[in-house]
């Protein structure tokens, strides 16, 4: 995944529950409409609005902000929080509606952006009664407008210039298909490690344990649960037989097919998440090398592979895509992944901040970046290897322009159908995975994440040219 593009820390750190507050009301029963419906007291909407302000700065990640949130305010109990950051990260989802709802009302923008935020995730009423008689006449009279009818460009709840990018490719309907999927939180996606067990026996383990998990349509070996569980508790994750990783991800692992006793190079690891999927894919035989330019990603690819019981991932790190240590890979590795840093939205269900943090300008930066990572990976590839380009972006600036923009001035690597090799893979193409050579997946179609890969082989060279390097070099 994307430097840029980490799931939420939603919970915040552990925290002793607060003390309910006098003023706390409880809903009837036949009124809860989830678990935030109850307990719920004025406290919340105080703090709610504070983090919201924070957040709406974006000057740092808004998952970072949320747990630095939670971290400097202890008291704040489990339900407390989780409703508190459903809240924050509604108004990130719905900026635009919220924005157009509260032109009227009382108090500050930002409070009745949250207060939008909170009655969406916990229900009109039990948030109506803890408010004053204004505030609650004018949150119910918002919750009867029905926002199907506010423009196509409100309603999708995307900045104008990704909004008129998406229409440059899809039509109005696409599109707003494409933003009522993105502005909906994410599944929870898990990849099995087969090393330790099988998908079967990894959801016979789940459903005894009383999660409901179903196998994932495309990868193989995922499975997707229903709801948020907490996972760090459960004896599976903690010896190591699942690994949380959205289903798009896992694909990207397949597309590489990495092989046993070969040389594989993650050039841009991060966490390691499709470096642990590499290496079951690996057996746990030949050698990994998980590359990243942050020492801090890294260092949490450790526990993770001390759970995985792999053996053959080597951590590297580099100070960036042309570190010299690399010259000493140079044609050696068979196969290449390059998980480029991008603009993380295909990631909006997990990060819907990012729309806003991102900006033509910031696109334009990173598409250099990625074109000069890709040229460099590249050259760590062998003769015959394989090397995959993917992005978890909707873009076709960071996808498309850039594999194009590779292939004019490489001409020793030659595009693959990925598709074709899925198939070989055991994933089938059908109605949700088009038919194309380069893949793309649209969280409207195939329930994953915004993911894009392209796959290149690299020529074999000519036995007189390789000659003639040979007699250059000596």
């Amino acid at each position: 995944m994307s430097p840029t593009a980490k799931p939420h820390a939603r919970r915040g750190a552990k925290a002793q529950r607060s003390r309910p507050s006098p003023t706390m009301r409880r809903a009837p029963r036949a009124e809860r409409v989830n678990p935030y419906s109850t307990d719920f007291h004025s406290n919340v909407i105080g703090h709610a609005e504070a983090l919201l302000a924070e957040v709406l700065q974006f000057d740092m990640p808004a998952d970072a902000k949320v747990s630095r949130y939670f971290k400097a305010n202890p008291m704040l109990g489990h339900r407390d929080r989780g409703l508190i950051a459903e809240g924050v990260f509604a108004v990130l989802r719905r900026k635009l509606e919220y924005a157009q709802l509260a032109q009227s009302g009382t108090g500050s923008l930002t409070r009745r952006m949250i207060l939008l935020g909170l009655a969406d995730a916990a229900g009109v009423e039990p948030i109506a009664a803890t408010l004053e008689s204004d505030e609650r006449t004018w949150l119910r009279r918002v919750g009867t407008i029905d926002r199907s009818t506010m423009p196509l460009a409100t309603r999708t709840n995307l900045p104008e210039w990704l909004f008129d990018a998406l229409k440059k490719r899809f039509p109005d309907s696409e599109v707003e298909k494409i933003a009522a999927v993105l502005n909906q939180p994410a599944p929870l996606d898990l990849r099995v490690n087969t090393m330790r067990t099988s998908r079967d026996e990894a959801l016979a383990a789940m459903r005894a344990a009383g999660l409901e998990a179903e196998p994932t349509a495309l990868a193989p070996n995922g499975i997707r649960l229903k709801g948020k569980p907490a996972l760090g508790a459960q004896k599976i994750f903690m010896d190591g037989r699942i690994e949380v990783q959205d289903e798009g991800s896992q694909l990207l692992a397949t597309l590489v097919g990495p092989k046993r006793g070969e040389l594989i190079v993650d050039f841009c690891a991060g966490a390691g998440g499709k470096t642990l999927a590499l290496g079951d894919l690996m057996r746990s035989t030949g050698r990994l090398y998980a590359m990243d330019v942050s020492a801090k990603r890294l260092a949490k690819l450790k526990p993770r592979l001390a759970r995985s019981g792999l053996s053959n991932v080597h951590p590297v790190l580099i100070e960036s895509e042309r570190d010299p240590k690399l010259k000493r890979m140079a044609g050696k590795a068979d196969r290449v992944l390059i998980d480029a840093p991008c603009s993380g939205l295909g990631t909006l269900r997990r990060n819907p901040d990012l729309k806003w943090r991102q900006t033509p300008a910031s696109i334009v930066e990173l598409t250099e970046k990625q074109a000069s990572i890709l040229a460099s990976a590249s050259k760590l590839v062998k003769p015959g290897g394989r090397l995959v380009y993917a992005t978890c972006s909707l873009l076709r600036d960071e996808n498309h322009d850039v594999v194009n923009g590779f292939l004019a001035t490489h001409p020793e690597f030659e595009i693959e159908s990925a598709t074709q090799i899925l198939k070989q893979q055991g994933v089938i193409a059908g109605p949700k995975l088009d038919d194309n050579v380069m893949l793309e997946l649209w969280p409207q179609r195939t329930g994953t994440d915004g993911f894009f890969a392209a796959v290149f082989k690299k020529r074999q060279v000519p036995v007189v040219e390789a000659a003639a390097v040979v007699e250059a070099v000596e």
